[in-house]
């Protein structure tokens, strides 16, 4: 056999059963925030999905510790940073989760709010302190330096565009509506490339530019949370992708958390593989419908979820739309 034609597939250090058993997760926290949609109550809506997700994270057979989770130990009752989680095992993992990724989307019941978890070996998610990180994320297909955070946006799209062979006028550019991005918008809509807006949801973003036949995203920039990059970063280790990011750090106390939390220097621009890299396993699950994921829907005899799990060392993406004819599991206690 050529070895160069047919490179050695990478030892993974995970289970496999355990991207099955991830999207579990994922999807009991999705019915239990779906169960809440357009109530207008965020507060409700998230807690019943962080107490369906811890309980199904303490199904699983690890020795898991949240490293990007619902905050710290005082802010946070459950999944907060620090927390322990699981079964129990020798199989010693980082999670990284947010049990609903778009509360306010989740109370209104406007697109893609959605239920992520990722889980990796130790030490394989950057341990990112809840502060705001400046963002720039595509999906594979592209030569390393396609984008580069230091680069202005119109370089940056200038730069796609060629890499796609298409003028800058077709290139989608994802962005959070907010007024801190008011200066970016305007440098966008300058190049002709086009923009969507979006209220919330940058982890679903961020997925979206790993589709772009499908979603219509080519590229997200902008400023959003730290623990929501680390999360689009751990499925974009799966997909294949480019993200740069860089924290923003605005006082002493954030200066202090993100000396402790970062390994090197906090303010250097930190690449995909510095934010995740190694056995990775993402799953996510529509909450309410979206660009590539439905939202849960409520059946007489059955609950049908959406959802997509990955894994980085074997570059798989699957798709399961599971439909659930035990409704009582979904009830059932931690």
């Amino acid at each position: 056999m050529n070895e160069e034609q047919f490179p050695p597939r990478r030892t993974p250090a995970l289970d496999r059963v355990l991207a099955l058993e991830l999207a579990r997760v994922s999807e009991a926290a999705a019915v239990a925030a779906a169960r809440h949609r357009g109530r207008g109550d965020e507060h409700a809506a998230d807690q019943a999905a962080v107490d369906a997700m811890r309980s199904e994270l303490n199904r699983l057979p690890v020795s898991g510790t949240v490293v990007i989770g619902e905050g710290e130990r005082d802010e946070a009752p459950m999944l907060y940073i620090g927390e322990s989680v699981g079964a129990g095992g020798t199989t010693r993992v980082d999670i990284a989760l947010d049990p609903l990724e778009g509360t306010t989307i989740c109370a209104k019941n406007l697109p893609n709010a959605l239920a992520v978890v990722a889980i990796a070996e130790a030490g394989r998610l950057l341990h990112a302190p809840d502060v705001y990180m400046q963002k720039i994320a595509i999906g594979p297909g592209y030569a390393p330096g396609t984008i580069d955070l230091d680069a202005s946006p119109r370089d940056n799209l200038h730069s796609i565009a060629r890499a796609k062979g298409v003028p800058v006028g077709e290139v989608a550019v994802c962005v959070l509506e907010r007024p801190r991005h008011s200066a970016l918008v305007e440098e966008i809509r300058a190049t002709g490339a086009m923009i969507r807006l979006i209220g919330d949801g940058d982890v679903a973003a961020i997925i979206d530019a790993t589709r772009p036949e499908i979603s219509g995203i080519d590229v997200y920039m902008g400023t959003g949370g730290a623990p929501e990059g680390v999360l689009a970063a751990a499925a974009l280790c799966c997909t294949g992708g480019e993200m740069e990011g860089r924290l923003i750090i605005d006082s002493e106390r954030q200066r202090e958390r993100a000396e402790r939390m970062v390994p090197g220097d906090y303010r250097r621009k930190l690449t995909l593989s510095d934010l995740a890299h190694g056995d990775v396993l993402f799953a996510a699950t529509g909450v309410t419908d979206g660009h590539l994921l439905s939202g849960v829907r409520f059946g007489r005899q059955a609950i049908t979820t959406h959802t997509v799990v990955m894994r980085s060392t074997s570059s798989t993406v699957r798709w399961i739309r599971a439909e659930h004819q035990d409704l009582a599991k979904f009830d059932r206690p931690a």
